[in-house]
């Protein structure tokens, strides 16, 4: 294995001594040696051949020895952390006590044994060496911090940007909508978003497997492809799901990532809401308060696990009338600890929205996040945290879609669709055995 190069600068007032260990180091390959008489160009010396080691004499005319050892020892001196072995013609403790207090790394009484100058020489300049390596290392490392830092910033930027705005929440006729997202980290896995095409509003919720750089990436080409798809104008839950996993799919897939997420997406027209996909459980508030929870798990598939989930997607669909809510919701929230290590809860949060469901969406959004942090407290956040409150204002001159309409309007729809799908039949007894393989993502 190679040795790393040494060079040694002796600095010492007397010529023979330079030459003695001139001709000790002589027979060394690896070791280069420099030789200054002047005490007052050493650092000049020292500046210009880089040493690794530097042996010094303690008694010189021109400077004292512990003088000198203060000035290599400067703050701003480029000998600041070289090795140091200090010579002197006899054993003084007093000296040595000081020399080591200025910074002297070790301390021969000249003119040492040959093997032994050598050994002292290989073993302080390896240290040397192998502490400008760290350095080195280090530096390299804060750069690609700093450097990752400022990608993460720019992503963490990107993100934000692409949020719903209050003035495009507040365009939104009939309805009071209110939106906050905080990621645990620089970058969030957290996406919500809120869409108003024609008419009709999508709400979209989602959460990313892991925070960071990754999650961050997909969460961002997931509202890419969400916004996408509607500005396409596909309103068929199904196929909307469908084409939005197979994008993300094949991306994480070209990424080589496992990267995954729950999503739910909401589709508003007029009173009425379809849901789809699977998330954590949609809250349905009625007007006074009153809960309703739709667990979506039957509802789809994580988007991004598998290419072909057409077969687990699914929908329903809830009437709601004037002062009746919608509150979605990422896992940080129901899964945030406080300093005991008890969970915020479902329970809970329900609650809070309940007791406060008199107050505008705004109002009731930042009352949940104000407890949520309470429970929380202190302690760091290790969750992304996301909350979306959805209120129906009055209807103008319209009357909304009870729950019965709505369950008969269903029926129709499916009954004209399992009429339009027997041809496909065959096709769907084929994938029976995939959707057994893959339903224990259920559970």
């Amino acid at each position: 294995m190679a040795q790393d190069p040494i060079t040694v600068l002796l600095i010492d007032d007397q010529p023979m001594i330079g030459e003695a260990v001139r001709r000790m180091l002589l027979t060394e390959e690896d070791i280069t040696f420099h030789y200054c008489r002047d005490p007052t160009l050493a650092l000049k010396v020292a500046k210009s051949c880089q040493p690794t080691v530097i042996l010094q004499d303690l008694v010189m005319p021109e400077v004292d020895g512990l003088v000198l050892a203060r000035f290599l020892r400067a703050e701003d001196a480029v000998t600041k952390y070289v090795p140091l072995i200090v010579l002197s013609s006899k054993e003084e403790p007093v000296i040595k006590a000081k020399a080591f207090a200025l910074g002297a790394n070790d301390y021969i009484v000249k003119l040492p044994d040959k093997a032994e100058l050598i050994a002292r020489i290989r073993y302080h300049s390896k240290a040397y060496v192998n502490l400008l390596k760290r350095q080195e290392a280090e530096a390299i490392l804060q750069a690609d911090n700093l450097r990752m830092r400022k990608e993460l910033e720019m992503l963490r930027q990107m993100q934000r940007m692409i949020l719903p705005t209050s003035e495009e929440l507040n365009a939104i006729e009939g309805l009071d909508i209110a939106g906050y997202m905080e990621p645990a980290d620089e970058v969030g896995g957290d996406y919500y978003d809120v869409l108003y095409t024609d008419g009709i509003v999508t709400l979209a919720i989602g959460d990313v497997t892991g925070h960071g750089l990754e999650s961050g990436i997909v969460m961002v080409m997931t509202q890419t492809a969400v916004r996408t798809l509607k500005e396409i104008r596909e309103l068929d839950p199904v196929k909307f799901l469908d084409a939005l996993n197979r994008t993300i799919y094949k991306n994480v897939r070209r990424m080589n990532s496992e990267k995954n997420l729950t999503l739910v997406v909401l589709t508003y027209s007029e009173g009425k809401i379809s849901i789809s996909g699977q998330h954590e459980e949609t809250i349905v508030v009625r007007n006074g308060g009153h809960i309703e929870r739709v667990n979506t798990m039957n509802l789809g598939f994580p988007i991004g696990l598998d290419e072909e989930i057409m077969d687990f997607i699914d929908h329903t669909a809830i009437a709601l009338n004037a002062g009746d809510g919608i509150v979605l919701y990422t896992d940080g929230i129901p899964e945030a600890y406080s300093i005991e290590k008890k969970q915020y809860g479902i329970e809970r949060l329900c609650e809070v929205v309940s007791h406060n469901w008199q107050s505008s969406a705004e109002q009731i959004k930042q009352v949940v996040i104000d407890d949520v942090k309470r429970h929380i407290g202190e302690q760091k956040v290790f969750d992304d945290i996301t909350l979306v409150v959805l209120k129906q204002q009055p209807f103008e001159n319209k009357k909304p879609f009870d729950e019965q309409e709505l369950i008969e309007e269903e029926e129709l729809i499916e009954e004209e669709e399992a009429f339009e799908e027997e041809e496909a039949f065959e096709e769907i007894k084929q994938n029976v055995n995939k959707r057994k393989k893959l339903g224990f993502f259920r559970k």
